[in-house]
């Protein structure tokens, strides 16, 4: 009792530690120029890059989940592809100039941030919220989850040591090392942390959103796919298998179970079986089931992210190691359905529907059973499915004719590449779409003059008389110096860029005096 105590007050003082220390070193750093700040980010994503393998080898091996060469790949889609789609993005002063509307935004960084990581994508997750956070100049803390504490350590350390060598100040980038549930709780409350950004499970993100600070986190992607009758069936099964089995299905928006039209059921399920596909008999489904899950319907950590090999020994069989993905037909929705809820493991779920309406209601079910707003996937080349698809599902991710799982994070489509997908307002998020550098930066407005006030506000007692009408001769001549000075700011009188910034930043130097 005693030894756990001991570990619980250690935790808590260094998460205390941590947030004091981040703020300031944030502090310190919140004027910097736009070019020390891409700098010090190209100065990680290089080092990131560099470590991208010796990272996923060491996720693997202290998990046990997925395959080190896929984590490899995340971890390089963490860096150096987020950093693509993120690097033009203007976030140090001045960040535009509306001349019509009168109004020059400023770049703000939203403060500390604790980034949640999870055990599925650990050293990836840690490197992507690091980087995005630190390009808005944002403090980030990193509280690892713990059956992937070492990895994930030696990822933040890594990110801050080539950040530090590049210019960043100590302490901007941290992580929680004495790790104990009372400590990230600590640090998620603590009075210097402004935000916290949840990947991870069910518990983990309503603690999140539990603790009175304004949280980003994602929800369970339990992601249907709908084959239609219409799509490119061999093109449509060989990426349901490569997507379902990349990482041994540990991204949350890898496909958990195939909707078949049924005119193409028979061909779409023999082109899967031909790619590696194995379809369970009941009783090796019902055996696995009752076996992956506990009876809250959450999965044990022993069976998430397994190959199919290893998921048939623990439930008590046997398949060929050819075996890419287990596959259970299902008899509907549902807690009487286990394998019908996410499954970040090698399993998909099996069920045909007729025609795409059908195919529509069924995702819509599955959806709703555990993951509204997350993500759903369509094979189709009927463009009425695909917008009926977009339209009328609940979630913020239709994927069309590509993988669930690299096409939600944005590696094989266009969405934003992100780690952190967020469900919108109906899957318990603030935000809808692929988290990213926005979504941690706050927007200064300066807004000048631009429309007059109503008579009617103007009036003393809703009478208006000649001196609220119009300023005396007096008063103009009075505020023409201020009018004048105000003009070499205003963005309709200033052209150079850099000199609107230059004063801004004169002006918010003495502010902070």
């Amino acid at each position: 009792m005693s030894q756990t105590m001991d570990a619980d007050l250690r935790s808590i003082q260094q998460a205390r530690d941590l947030a004091v220390s981040a703020r300031e070193a944030m502090r310190s750093f919140q004027f910097a120029s736009q070019q020390q700040v891409d700098q010090i980010c190209e100065a990680m994503v290089a080092a990131a890059m560099r470590e991208a393998g010796r990272l996923g080898q060491m996720a693997h091996d202290e998990t046990g989940f997925g395959y080190p060469a896929h984590k490899k790949l995340k971890n390089e889609f963490a860096s150096q592809v987020v950093w693509d789609s993120i690097k033009d993005v203007p976030t140090c002063g001045v960040l535009r100039r509306d001349e019509k509307r009168k109004i020059v935004e400023i770049g703000w960084p939203v403060g500390v941030v604790v980034a949640l990581t999870p055990s599925t994508n650990p050293t990836s997750t840690a490197i992507f919220k690091i980087l995005i956070g630190i390009k808005a100049r944002n403090a980030v803390i990193v509280a690892p989850h713990p059956s992937a504490k070492n990895c994930t350590v030696e990822a933040v350390r890594v990110m801050a040591e080539a950040g530090e060598a590049a210019g960043l100040p100590k302490g901007m980038i941290g992580c929680l090392t004495d790790l104990t549930m009372q400590g990230t709780n600590e640090l998620m409350n603590h009075y210097a942390t402004s935000l916290i950004l949840a990947t991870g499970g069910p518990g983990m993100v309503k603690a999140a959103h539990s603790c009175g600070k304004p949280a980003i986190g994602v929800g369970p992607g339990n992601v249907p796919v709908y084959v239609d009758r219409t799509a490119h069936v061999v093109r449509a099964a060989q990426m349901i298998v490569e997507s379902k089995s990349f990482d041994c299905s540990t991204i949350c928006a890898s496909e958990q179970t195939v909707i078949a039209d049924r005119p193409i059921a028979d061909r779409l399920k023999a082109e899967m079986q031909a790619r590696g596909a194995y379809w369970m008999s009941k009783e090796e489904a019902d055996l696995l089931a009752s076996k992956m899950f506990r009876p809250n319907g959450l999965m044990l950590a022993e069976y998430v992210g397994r190959t199919p090999q290893a998921l048939a020994k623990l439930a008590g069989f046997e398949v060929p190691d050819s075996v890419r993905v287990l596959v259970a037909d299902l008899e509907g929705v549902g807690p009487k359905h286990p394998i019908s809820r996410e499954k970040l493991t090698t399993v998909l779920g099996w069920m045909v529907e007729d025609g795409w309406r059908a195919g529509c209601e069924r995702a819509i079910e599955l959806l709703r059973f555990g993951g509204e707003g997350h993500s759903v996937a369509i094979h189709s080349r009927d463009e009425e499915a695909i917008l009926a698809f977009g339209v009328e599902k609940p979630a913020f991710r239709v994927l069309v004719n590509t993988w669930g799982s690299l096409g939600g994070v944005g590696y094989t489509t266009g969405v934003r590449p992100s780690l952190t997908l967020a469900p919108g307002g109906i899957g318990g998020s603030v935000v809808s779409g692929n988290v990213t550098v926005e979504h941690l930066l706050n927007v200064k407005r300066v807004a000048y003059h631009l429309n007059p006030a109503p008579e009617v506000a103007r009036a003393h007692g809703g009478a208006i008389n000649d001196m609220d009408a119009e300023a005396t001769d007096e008063e103009q001549t009075t505020s023409a110096p201020r009018a004048q000075a105000a003009a070499t700011v205003a963005p309709a009188a200033a052209d150079d860029a850099d000199l609107v910034e230059k004063v801004v930043r004169q002006i918010l130097a003495e502010i902070h005096k």
